[in-house]
C-alpha cells in the first residue's frame, strides 16, 4: 500500500533502513512498524510455540507479535517491539523466532502437532521417565525457549542512572495527562510529566479530534509550548515508568539515544522518581475478538488501523474490513474510507447497525474464519443463517478498551469489574498517592479525559496545600461509544487469545476442564499473559471466557494483578551503566596515586583497591616481590597503608560503658593513652570482627575493625546505640575516610619514626607497646600514634589527616632510605600476619568462636556483653576445634587455603573431616608453606602429620600441626 494523504511524518526527508537484510525507505515520525507497513511487509514474525506467521497487531507498547532484533554484533538486542522504534538513518532489524527464513520456518511445522501441545502440555509430557529430564527434555526445552537471540558480548552502550523529586508525577502525555500537568504546573509545583512516546500526545495523535473546532494538534502545540516554558515542570518523552514502589517512588527508564544511529553519549538512563503525588493517565488498550484463524497477518486491533492512518498514513492495504462490537469500529472505518481505502464491509453482531457510511454493514455477523497463512486475504462472515467469504488485505478488529492500570497493581491494588465498560478500572488500595485519571479511570472521550485529568491534579494539589483552580479546557467531543459483549466467536477451529503465548479458546476450556480454573493457575497453565507483553491484549478476554465455562460473573472469576515491570527494561540499564570497572564503586587510599606512580599491582579488597605489591626490576615472579618486602620488613622497616581499617570514633559520658558491653572482654579499666585488642561476639556468640581500642580521652575511644567488616560493625554499634542501650550517653562517627594510617612495622621503625615525630618521646618506657597518643609530626601536623602490631615485628601505626597521607608515605620512604624502608602490600602484609598467628578476615568468617580462635578467656564472665551468653553453649564449649598453625613437611609442596584436613590414614569423607585450613602463604623466613587452620582436637595434636586434601585440584599435601605462632612466639620483638 502506498501513503495515505496526511499523517504526522516528516515527508520531506526519507531515512534508510533494513530489515531481514532488505532495503526499504521511510521518513522522520515513523516508527519501524509504520514503514515496513508502508512497504507492504505485512510479515514480521513467528509465533513462540507453533511458529506460526504473525504481523503488526497494535500500535503501541502492547504488542505481542511484531518482536525484532535490533542493530547486530555487541550492540544487538532482542525482543523490541517494532511499534515503539522510532526510525532512523541506517536502523538495521531482522525478525526472531525463525529458521532458516521468515518465510519459511522449518519449526513451522511444530503448528501441525499442535494437539499434541496443548495446554498444560509441559507439566504433563515431561514427568516421565524421570531420568529423561537432564540429559534430554531440559537441554531441548532451553534450547528452542525464548524469541531472540543475544549477542553473548558485552554491551559497549552507556547507560545511566539518576533520582527526580517533584511534587506531582503525571503518567502519561495524552489528553488527561497533559491537562493534569497544566493545572498543576499553573500553581508553581514542581511536576513532572513522563510519556514513552516521542511525541505528547497520546490517543489525541491517532485520531481526527476536534477541540475548540480545530485540529486536536493545534492544541496540543499550544499545550506543549506553555508547558516547555515553565521552570517548575520537566517533560520526559521516550520514557517509560514502570514500577510504582514504596514510599511514592516510581521507577521509569528514559531512551535517550534509542532513537539515534550511533549515539555518542548515555543510550538510556534510569530514574528514580519521588514523587508526593502522582496521576496515572495511561490510557487504555483495545482488545480483540477471537474466532477461528484471528492470528493472520495483516488482522489488526481497530484503533491501530486508525492510528497508522492518521498518524503516519498507511494502511496495510488497499482493502480493509472492520469486525467490531463497539461504535469504535465505524469510526475506524470513516477514518480510512476519508483517506481513500476501500471499505470491503463492517462486521457488527449487533442487529442493528449504529451508523452509516460510504462502506456496506453486514449487521447481527460475525467473523468465523480467515484464508491467507502469510497474509490475510479472505474472511469469513456468518449473518444468520448464511455464511459467505469477504475479500480484504486486513481486517480491524475492536472489542472494547481495557484501561491500562497496570500500576495501580504494584501494591497489590485490585482492579474492580464495571458491567457499564466492560472492564476493570482501578479499585481501592494500589499506591498511596497515585490518582487514576482519563482512559485509565474509564473516562474514555476526549471531554472525559481532559476534564478528568484537570480534576486528578486540582485533588492532588489540594491534598498538597495548593489551590488549582481548573483550567479553561477546549470543547471536545463527549459521546459515549456504545458496545455490546461479544468475548469469542464460538467455533470448532483453534481462535487464539494470547498471540505472543500460542493460547487458544481451547486451551482455555481444557485448562478449565483439568480444574485449573483459579486465575493464577490458568495464567501457569496456559502460559497466558507471560512474556513481553504481560498479557495487555489478552488477560480480560481470557478471564471473559473461563466466566462464561465457569456460569460465574467476571468478577467472581478474578482477576491476576500486575507487577513490575510494565514493559521489559533491560538489565544494562537496571545496573545504570555500572558494569566492568564501574560495577561498584571503588574506594582508593590517600596513597594510591604515590603506589602507583612507583609500579604498584593493586587488588579489589572489598570496595578498595589497595596495593597488592611493589615489584621492582629484575623480578620476574609476584613471589620473589613479596618475599623480599617481607625479609626487608623484618630486617629493617617496612611501610604500608593500612587505611582501609574501619575507624569508628566513640565518644560521650558512657563511651566506656558502651564499650564494654560491645566487646566480649573488659574495657572499663583500660586507661587513657592505652590501647587493647579486643574481640566483639554476634548475638549468638560466634565471633562478629577483632581490633583494637584506643582510649584517647576518659570519654573518647577509637575501636578500628577489619577491612571487610568496617560498615557492619559501625551498623552494629549504630543499633546497639539507639536499640539496646538508648540511656547511654555516646556518640559514634564512622572516621575510616578521614584519617590516613601508615603501618611503619620492623626492627628499625622507631629509628624511622623519630625521624618525623615532633619533640614525643617514643623509648619503650615512655611509650611502651600498646599505647596510645595524639601527636605532631613534620613540624606541626596533627596526627595520631598508636603502638600495635600485627606483623610480630617492633611497629607503630601514625595516622594523618587523609589529604596528607601520600605526603607522609612519600617523606618516610625518603628519610628510611638509609634504614632500607620498603613499602609493601597486601600480599606481604597477609605472610607477616600469618607468620605470626594473627587472625582475620578468613578466620572470622561467621562460623567461629572465640574458643576456636583460642580466644575463650577473653569472653569476660564479670561482665555482660553482647554474645557472651550465648557463647557458653554447651555444644559450643563442647567443640575442640581450635587455630593451629600448618607447615608442610616437604618445603616444594603448596598450602592450599580452603584445603581440609584428615588423618593421614583415614578416608577423605566427610564423616572423617577433622578441619579446614583458612589462611596459606609461602614463608621466606621459613622456606616452606604455611597456613592457619581449625583442627579438632588441635591443642593435643602438635608436632604430629596430618593430610590437607583439596580434591578439587587433585592436591594431597603432608603438613605437620604447629603453634600458629612461627615468628616469635614469646613476642619479645614487639616489646623491644
Amino acid at each position: 500500500m502506498t501513503r495515505l494523504p496526511g499523517g504526522l511524518i516528516d515527508r520531506d526527508r526519507t531515512v534508510t533502513f533494513r530489515f531481514d537484510g532488505r532495503r526499504y525507505l521511510g521518513h522522520p515520525g515513523d516508527t519501524l512498524a509504520s514503514a515496513l507497513l508502508a512497504n507492504n511487509v505485512r510479515l514480521v514474525g513467528r509465533s513462540f510455540k507453533y511458529h506460526r506467521p504473525r504481523g503488526v497487531f497494535s500500535a503501541g507498547s502492547e504488542e505481542p507479535n511484531a518482536m525484532v532484533e535490533l542493530r547486530s554484533g555487541a550492540r544487538q538486542e532482542p525482543n523490541t517491539r517494532a511499534t515503539t522504534i522510532e526510525l532512523f538513518e541506517g536502523l538495521t532489524a531482522k525478525s526472531q523466532n525463525r529458521w532458516p527464513a521468515l518465510g519459511f520456518d522449518v519449526l513451522g511445522v511444530n503448528d501441525l502437532f499442535s494437539p499434541f501441545f496443548a495446554a498444560g502440555f509441559y507439566y504433563k509430557t515431561f514427568m516421565w521417565p524421570k531420568a529423561f529430564w537432564e540429559k534430554l527434555y531440559e537441554p531441548a526445552i532451553r534450547k528452542a525457549a525464548g524469541l531472540g537471540s543475544l549477542s553473548m558480548e558485552p554491551d559497549p552502550d552507556a547507560y545511566d542512572k539518576g533520582f527526580l523529586h517533584c511534587d506531582l508525577l503525571v503518567i502519561g502525555g495524552g489528553a488527561a495527562g497533559l491537562a493534569a500537568a497544566l493545572t498543576a504546573a499553573r500553581t508553581g509545583a514542581r511536576v513532572i510529566l513522563a510519556d514513552e512516546d516521542f511525541r505528547l500526545g497520546g490517543r489525541l495523535l491517532a485520531e481526527t479530534h476536534t477541540l475548540d473546532d480545530a485540529p486536536a494538534t493545534r492544541w496540543l502545540s499550544e499545550v506543549e509550548g506553555e508547558l516547555e516554558s515553565l521552570p517548575n515542570l520537566r517533560i520526559l518523552r521516550r520514557t517509560t515508568v514502570f514500577g510504582a514502589f514504596d514510599h511514592g517512588i516510581y521507577g521509569a527508564v528514559e531512551r535517550v539515544a534509542d532513537h539515534l544511529p550511533q549515539p555518542d553519549t548515555v543510550r538510556q538512563t534510569l530514574w528514580r522518581i519521588t514523587a508526593k503525588r502522582a496521576i496515572l493517565a495511561t490510557g487504555a488498550t483495545e482488545r480483540h475478538i477471537p474466532f477461528a484463524n484471528n492470528d493472520r497477518p495483516g488482522i489488526m486491533l481497530g484503533g491501530a488501523l486508525r492510528a497508522y492512518a492518521n498518524r503516519w498514513a498507511v494502511s496495510p492495504a488497499h482493502r480493509v474490513a472492520i469486525f467490531t462490537s463497539t461504535d469504535d469500529g465505524y469510526r475506524t472505518a470513516r477514518d480510512l474510507a476519508a483517506k481513500g481505502v476501500q471499505i470491503a464491509g463492517v462486521i457488527d453482531p449487533r442487529p442493528e447497525p449504529r451508523s452509516t457510511g460510504d462502506f456496506p454493514i453486514f449487521p447481527g455477523a460475525v467473523v468465523t474464519n480467515t484464508i491467507g497463512r502469510l497474509g490475510l486475504r479472505h474472511v469469513e462472515i456468518r449473518q444468520g443463517d448464511q455464511t459467505h467469504w469477504l475479500e480484504c488485505g486486513a481486517l480491524g478488529v475492536s472489542g472494547g478498551w481495557n484501561p491500562n492500570v497496570h500500576l495501580m497493581s504494584h501494591h497489590r491494588g485490585r482492579p474492580v469489574w464495571s458491567d457499564a465498560h466492560l472492564a476493570f478500572l482501578p479499585g481501592a488500595g494500589g499506591p498511596a498517592g497515585l490518582i487514576p485519571a482519563g482512559a485509565a479511570n474509564g473516562k474514555g472521550t476526549v471531554h472525559g479525559a481532559l476534564q478528568s485529568g484537570a480534576a486528578a491534579a486540582e485533588q492532588a494539589m489540594a491534598d498538597l496545600g495548593r489551590d488549582a483552580g481548573l483550567p479553561d479546557l477546549p470543547q471536545a467531543d463527549d459521546s459515549p461509544a456504545t458496545q455490546t459483549a461479544l468475548w469469542h466467536v464460538p467455533g470448532t477451529a483453534r481462535a487464539w487469545v494470547d498471540f505472543q503465548n500460542d493460547v487458544t479458546v481451547k486451551d482455555i476450556k481444557l485448562a478449565h476442564q483439568e480444574n485449573m480454573t483459579p486465575v493464577e493457575h490458568l495464567k501457569r497453565w496456559t502460559t497466558l499473559g507471560m512474556a513481553t507483553d504481560q498479557g495487555k491484549t489478552a488477560n480480560v478476554t481470557a478471564l471473559a471466557v473461563m466466566s462464561e465455562l465457569t456460569g460465574k460473573p467476571i468478577p467472581e472469576t478474578g482477576t491476576t494483578i500486575f507487577r513490575p515491570p510494565y514493559t521489559p527494561v533491560s538489565l544494562s540499564v537496571l545496573g545504570g551503566g555500572n558494569t566492568g570497572p564501574e560495577f561498584r564503586p571503588r574506594r582508593l587510599t590517600p596513597t594510591h596515586t604515590w603506589a602507583e606512580a612507583r609500579g604498584a599491582v593493586f587488588v579489589e579488597v572489598g570496595q578498595w583497591m589497595r596495593a597488592q605489591y611493589f615489584p621492582q626490576p629484575g623480578e620476574t615472579h609476584w613471589r620473589e616481590t613479596v618475599d623480599r618486602e617481607v625479609l626487608a620488613t623484618r630486617a629493617g622497616v617496612g611501610l604500608c597503608d593500612v587505611t582501609t581499617l574501619g575507624k569508628i570514633d566513640v565518644q560521650g559520658a558512657d563511651a566506656a560503658e558502651f564499650i564494654n558491653r560491645i566487646y566480649c572482654n573488659g574495657f572499663k579499666t583500660l586507661k587513657t593513652g592505652m590501647v587493647r585488642y579486643g574481640l566483639m561476639l554476634r548475638e549468638d556468640g560466634m565471633a562478629f570482627d577483632d581490633g583494637t581500642c584506643a582510649r584517647m580521652a576518659d570519654d573518647q575511644f577509637v575501636v578500628t575493625t577489619t577491612t571487610a567488616q568496617a560498615g557492619a560493625v559501625y551498623r552494629h554499634m549504630e543499633f546497639a546505640r539507639q536499640c539496646l542501650w538508648p540511656e547511654l550517653d555516646v556518640q559514634l562517627i564512622s572516621t575510616t575516610d578521614a584519617w590516613a594510617q601508615l603501618s611503619i612495622a620492623g626492627p628499625k621503625a622507631r629509628m624511622l619514626l623519630e625521624r618525623v615525630i615532633d619533640a614525643h618521646d617514643t623509648s619503650n618506657e615512655a611509650f611502651p607497646f600498646m599505647s596510645c597518643a595524639p601527636v605532631t609530626v613534620c613540624g606541626g601536623l596533627r596526627a595520631r600514634l598508636f603502638r600495635i602490631s600485627f606483623s610480630g615485628e617492633l611497629a607503630y601505626e601514625l595516622a594523618v589527616p587523609a589529604r596528607y597521607g601520600a605526603a607522609l608515605m612519600a617523606r618516610l620512604v625518603d628519610l628510611g632510605k638509609d634504614l632500607g624502608a620498603t613499602p609493601y602490600g597486601t600480599e606481604a602484609l597477609g605472610v607477616l600476619r600469618i607468620e605470626k598467628g594473627h587472625a582475620a578476615g578468613n578466620e572470622l568468617n561467621g562460623q567461629t568462636t572465640a574458643q576456636m580462635l583460642g580466644m575463650g578467656r577473653m569472653v569476660s564472665a564479670k561482665k555482660d556483653s553482647i554474645g557472651a551468653v550465648m557463647s557458653r553453649r554447651a555444644g559450643l564449649v563442647a567443640d575442640t576445634r581450635v587455630l593451629v598453625g600448618l607447615q608442610a613437611v616437604d618445603p616444594e609442596t603448596p598450602v592450599v587455603a580452603g584445603a581440609h584436613l584428615f588423618e593421614t590414614d583415614a578416608a577423605q569423607t566427610t564423616q572423617s573431616d577433622l578441619g579446614w585450613i583458612t589462611s596459606a602463604c609461602h614463608s621466606p623466613h621459613l622456606g616452606c608453606a604455611i597456613g592457619l587452620g581449625y583442627l579438632t582436637g588441635g591443642a593435643d595434636r602438635m608436632g604430629t602429620e596430618i593430610i590437607a586434601a583439596n580434591p578439587l585440584e587433585g592436591q594431597s599435601t603432608r603438613v605437620r600441626v604447629v603453634s600458629p605462632h612461627f615468628i616469635d612466639p614469646e613476642g619479645g620483638r614487639l616489646r623491644d
